[in-house]
């Protein structure tokens, strides 16, 4: 297997698509054709890192933060980031990383952060921009053939539905100019044909190989047909958890239970409720952008990390705030990575790192 096809199965559940526009996701170092050996995952790639993976030989490094996140003007090993690169291109490492990706992606680290605390619920924040919808029209006799060759490139395939679409009949009419050549009737004949219009939605990152497989399977010459966004908000794709807690729990019984779920020895908090903690928000890493909507959604608390002081009083004592630590709130991701792909691979070994990469300590 070589390392492009460990990059497809990582994408297929975090398109690089969903990354933010300021993010460095993908494959960042190594060649996707060299063939893949082992694969170690860990949630920072750091020099440690990749001497754990030279180790234990695996030559390809998964990692949810990137190393090279901005432009590197030179590659001297003047600092770390630089050093890991080194390190890792002298032992023929790939080093692969998805990010805000796998954070947006269905089952991402923000699911997994709730998991750990109980929580079953929903998005907190849905993408939006992220479904399109495909109509087209098609001779009856081609429907199935054409249907079929859409699904296999994506189309109608959504969260847990696939081969999804709806289909209504009519009678189509075109008149093929005497430079044509049309696969029914004849040039300058207008010509009435029994058509069936078929309507699919899709992820909108896959526009242009839906587009591809249309044309290539579509009998006509020219094909009808319109793609356009939707506002559709993609239920299962976004920013954040939101849900309730198994039972609720007394503000300070809430805070020992954050604890012990995620193996925390101290966090930072607002002042605590008087009410019960019952519907929670999290989002792993840096996630003071969604308080306001932890408040509108109604939350007794929201779990993130990476929250400055003057955000802690965003919240207005509506919705009780914590801040776990940003290692400490991704960690889990990597049980997940593991987990997914040792389900895709089996001819070769996919590690769990057991180097610590938290750069934070406390005295």
């Amino acid at each position: 297997m070589q390392i492009r096809e460990i990059c497809q199965q990582m994408e297929a559940w975090a398109p690089l698509a969903w990354q933010e526009s300021y993010d460095n996701a993908g494959l960042l170092v190594g060649d996707s054709s060299a063939e893949v050996k082992g694969v170690l995952i860990s949630l920072d790639c750091t020099e440690e890192v990749v001497d754990e993976a030279i180790k234990k030989g695996c030559n390809l490094i998964i990692s949810h933060h990137p190393i090279v996140f901005s432009g590197l003007k030179r590659i001297t090993g003047a600092n770390y980031v630089e050093r890991t690169v080194i390190k890792a291109i002298q032992h023929n490492i790939a080093l692969y990383a998805s990010h805000t990706n796998l954070d947006h992606a269905p089952k991402g680290v923000s699911y997994h952060l709730a998991s750990k605390l109980g929580i079953t619920g929903q998005v907190m924040k849905p993408m939006r921009d992220a479904l399109k919808a495909l109509q087209y029209y098609v001779p009856a006799s081609h429907e199935q053939v054409l249907r079929d060759a859409l699904h296999a490139a994506g189309a109608g395939n959504i969260g847990e539905y696939s081969s999804c679409s709806f289909t209504q009949e009519g009678l189509g009419r075109f008149q093929p100019s005497t430079e044509a050549n049309p696969h029914t009737g004849s040039a300058g004949i207008l010509s009435e044909v029994q058509e069936v219009k078929v309507e699919m939605v899709f992820p909108s990152h896959l526009s242009s190989q839906i587009l591809t497989a249309l044309k290539a399977a579509h009998p006509y010459e020219e094909v009808a047909y319109s793609m356009h966004s939707l506002d559709n908000s993609w239920q299962e794709v976004g920013s954040g958890y939101v849900g309730t807690l198994e039972k609720p729990l007394s503000p300070e019984e809430f805070i020992t239970f954050a604890k012990k779920r995620l193996g925390l020895q101290t966090l930072k908090h607002t002042a605590l409720p008087s009410g019960p903690i019952s519907k929670v928000a999290v989002c792993g890493g840096a996630g003071s952008f969604l308080i306001k909507e932890a408040v509108k959604q109604g939350c007794d608390a929201y779990i993130t990390a990476d929250i400055k002081y003057h955000e802690f009083f965003d919240a207005e004592n509506q919705c009780l705030i914590i801040d776990v630590g940003h290692y400490e709130s991704e960690v889990m991701i990597i049980d997940a990575i593991h987990d997914y792909l040792s389900k895709k691979i089996s001819n070769f070994a996919v590690l769990k790192s057991e180097t610590n990469t938290n750069p934070v300590r406390f005295a």
